[in-house]
């Protein structure tokens, strides 16, 4: 299936992904918006369990707008097909698509997004003596950071807030 979400306020990405902190592993769930690249919603959590997938889709569809019915693209993880996860998509109107087994590209806005977070946020920092909460407020902080203040080169140099402000998707 071949998913174009460029250009189109109408698809979001999400996957889940453990990071290792020097005091125990932690797991971020985005909900990565494919129209701008913004993070609407994230959950961090010591524990990838339903409740982290559950809660950052709930996050992300209250930026929904009246009459929004975008796709939600995610892996196949179990957290994805959960009733839970199936019940919020059918409440708000979102269209559930999966990748192909192996195939990444499918998510490829989350991906991108990873792989920002690493070479911005964990790339050089030495983790030592930082505790659990102390670096899951600081990775809050960064992806607000992100959300909020961090310049993109494809948004005209704006941040994905300041862009949407800017075409009047946000206030």
């Amino acid at each position: 299936m071949h998913l174009d979400f460029a250009g189109e306020r109408r698809g979001h990405a999400n996957h889940g992904r453990g990071v290792d902190a020097a005091a125990g592993k932690v797991y971020l769930s985005p909900i990565v918006d494919c129209f701008d690249g913004m993070p609407p919603s994230w959950s961090i959590s010591t524990s990838p369990d339903a409740e982290m997938a559950n809660s950052s889709l709930l996050g992300a569809c209250k930026w929904l707008g009246e009459g929004d019915h975008p796709k939600i693209h995610s892996d196949r993880g179990c957290r994805y097909r959960w009733p839970g996860w199936i019940r919020i998509c059918d409440e708000n109107g979102l269209v559930r698509s999966m990748s192909r087994k192996g195939c990444s590209p499918g998510n490829a806005r989350c991906e991108g997004f990873f792989g920002r977070l690493k070479i911005e946020f964990f790339h050089g920092c030495d983790w030592a003596g930082v505790t659990i909460e102390e670096f899951t407020d600081m990775l809050d902080a960064y992806l607000r950071w992100y959300r909020d203040v961090r310049i993109k080169g494809d948004l005209d140099y704006r941040s994905p807030m300041q862009y949407r402000r800017d075409l009047g998707l946000a206030a």
